[in-house]
């Protein structure tokens, strides 16, 4: 695992307060489980309202919930009143999202002061196994936090 400098001592604080103003996120009913240096994980339930019309998970919702997961990633490293925005992500679709709920993992790969670059997968979680059904690569950005956040 790799090992980061925190240059924020409040970063879980800083992330759990900016995961609760997301509407998206509550709309997906996805919850952060894990903040750690460098790595997030979003869970987002089953749910119909989720679906495409296979019955499996929409390729936005869990487009959704990676993007955030790598962006809090890069989060969790940055330097206090700072806030990351998504600059590119490419998505792979691997497998169908089938299960009970997904999970997505966000880690982040290359560390930087403006720009840093972070990994994700998304894990659809049925009966107990798990199976990868999709894998991301973003970019996020650095910048400082606007007066009104």
């Amino acid at each position: 695992m790799n090992e980061f400098r925190v240059s924020n001592p409040d970063f879980i604080q800083t992330v759990k307060k900016s995961f609760s103003k997301q509407g998206l996120m509550r709309h997906l009913g996805a919850t952060m489980d894990v903040i750690e240096p460098g790595y997030v994980s979003i869970t987002m339930p089953y749910s119909e309202d989720l679906t495409q019309q296979h019955d499996y998970y929409h390729a936005g919702s869990l487009t959704s919930i990676v993007d955030s997961a790598c962006g809090y990633a890069a989060l969790t490293l940055m330097p206090p009143n700072t806030e990351v925005l998504t600059l590119e992500f490419k998505v792979n679709f691997v497998s169908p999202a089938i299960g009970d709920h997904v999970v997505a993992h966000g880690r982040v790969v290359k560390p930087g002061s403006i720009i840093t670059v972070c990994q994700g997968e998304v894990v659809a979680i049925q009966d107990g196994s798990e199976k990868v059904c999709a894998i991301m690569q973003a970019t996020m950005l650095c910048r400082p936090m606007k007066e009104n956040d």
